[in-house]
């Protein structure tokens, strides 16, 4: 099967939606990292039900993904929902370390040498808040404890405004052959609102160092709908990113969650939303492909050729709690503070604050919060919800033969509530697929709701769950 984006003039035609339209898409929805998602998840899944899934796990032998969240920045970007920890003070990475080794060498445990460790990703914060030292210290310590895979995905995320050549010499040197980064807008009243000053300059040489030392996958961040932005001034930080040259993009949804976040309430009034917001969406989607970026889907394009692209036209792409990946089929362990697990059937994740992981780590090696354990019911709806958002078409006998379900029969009601998004023109429903449409894929996490049970339960709750689909 083969992916490509329509011609621009078909694109223009496609995305010539009204406010109406717009506003019937644009609601709280996941962005599906997993299935069932996070607020379904349980404190009555701890740490021996965790210990379990990596028994499971080891037992099938399967292949390894390895995530280190390395939580502290120096300053606190405003628009940001991760799990941060805001420490200009140094002196704290270093206890911190000394406890994620304690984890990385329990999990080590439970992870035998012939298996494979096939992607390694660090995440944060700032992973670039360490020194190059205790980087190369941290990836050696980790290395000597598992397998892998000479052809392993490791990559980093980098802030261009703390990262040093001697950073970039050193994760090279470690082995680390991708490189993320947030950009998120070069408008300099943009960067002021979201106290997140980074001149292109900056981003410019890092990723021409990043060139120079030969990393394989250079990736660059972007936020559509932050305050002051306009479909014109994004459309000039597209035309620079465009001049850099990355393999891949990813142009996210700003998510505005003031009640998770309270620092997102300082310029709530100069927010562009609705039709504005689309706009600046629709500004940078058509710049990208008119560059020559494929269209992966929700918020990812990817030059052609890229391992990403390839995955998705030969239908291996995978989504997990990094998005879309390559690496389908590996277990994925995660370590550090507020760290998620994907393993076998079961998510666990870690607690969210030091002194309560730490103390777990200390006791038992392992600092499980809450966790889930999949019915067969989940297993089945979340093959489909990532069949839909990695390859854009279910195929239904696939489905039906692989669980001995009758597709149409069980998903009923389903298919009932695709017939307005086929209505106006997002999928192609048919006796054999359910095949989103181009139009779609901007839309895909709707779609992918239409399967998810559960959200009838959360959207009755007192506070959104997740932020809007655009």
């Amino acid at each position: 099967m083969t992916l490509m984006n329509p011609s621009l003039r078909e694109m223009r035609d496609e995305l010539s939606v009204g406010e109406e339209f717009v506003n019937r898409y644009n609601k709280p929805g996941p962005r599906y990292t997993s299935y069932p998602t996070a607020p379904v998840w349980t404190d009555s899944f701890g740490p021996k039900e965790y210990e379990q899934a990596l028994a499971a796990a080891e037992e099938k032998r399967s292949l390894v993904s390895l995530y280190m969240h390395l939580p502290f920045c120096e300053c606190l970007c405003l628009f940001c929902a991760c799990n941060v920890i805001i420490q200009k003070d140094k002196r704290v990475a270093p206890p911190y370390l000394g406890v994620l080794k304690k984890e990385t060498d329990h999990i080590s445990h439970s992870v035998s040498r012939e298996r494979q460790v096939v992607q390694f990703h660090w995440g944060g914060g700032t992973p670039t808040y360490l020194s190059p030292e205790q980087i190369e210290d941290l990836f050696t310590y980790t290395r000597e404890r598992f397998t892998f895979a000479p052809d392993a995905e490791i990559g980093i995320e980098v802030d261009p405004r703390v990262t040093t050549r001697a950073h970039l010499e050193t994760v090279r040197k470690m082995g680390f052959n991708r490189l993320s980064m947030g950009i998120q807008d070069f408008k300099p009243e943009v960067q002021k609102a979201v106290h997140r000053i980074q001149p292109y300059e900056v981003t410019r040489d890092l990723i021409a160092n990043a060139r120079e030392l030969g990393f394989d996958s250079i990736n660059v961040d972007l936020i559509y709908g932050l305050p002051y932005q306009t479909a014109e001034s994004f459309a000039h930080t597209v035309e620079q990113i465009v001049g850099l040259s990355p393999d891949r993009i990813a142009m996210f949804s700003y998510a505005h969650v003031p009640w998770l976040k309270k620092q997102q309430g300082s310029f709530v009034a100069h927010l562009p939303e609705g039709m504005k917001k689309f706009e600046i969406f629709r500004s940078g989607l058509l710049a990208f492909v008119e560059a020559g970026y494929l269209y992966i889907g929700m918020d990812h394009f990817a030059k052609d050729n890229d391992e990403l692209a390839v995955s998705q036209r030969n239908r291996t792409l995978h989504r997990n709690f990094q998005g879309y990946t390559t690496k389908a089929g590996a277990d994925l362990y995660g370590m550090g503070i507020t760290a998620i697990s994907g393993i076998q059937d079961c998510y666990a994740q870690n607690f969210r604050d030091i002194p309560s992981w730490e103390k777990a780590v200390n006791e038992r090696g392992i600092a499980t919060m809450r966790g889930y354990r999949l019915s067969q019911d989940d297993i089945l709806r979340r093959e489909v919800i990532g069949r839909l958002l990695c390859h854009t078409v279910i195929v239904k006998d696939e489905i039906s033969q692989r669980f001995g379900i009758d597709f149409d029969e069980y998903f009923a009601p389903e298919l009932e509530r695709l017939k307005l998004p086929q209505e106006d023109g997002l999928v192609v429903v048919n006796e054999k697929e359910i095949r989103t449409a181009w139009l779609g894929r901007i839309f895909i996490r709707n779609l992918a709701m239409v399967f998810d049970p559960y959200l009838e339960k959360q959207q009755l709750a007192s506070r959104p769950l997740f932020s809007k689909t655009l």
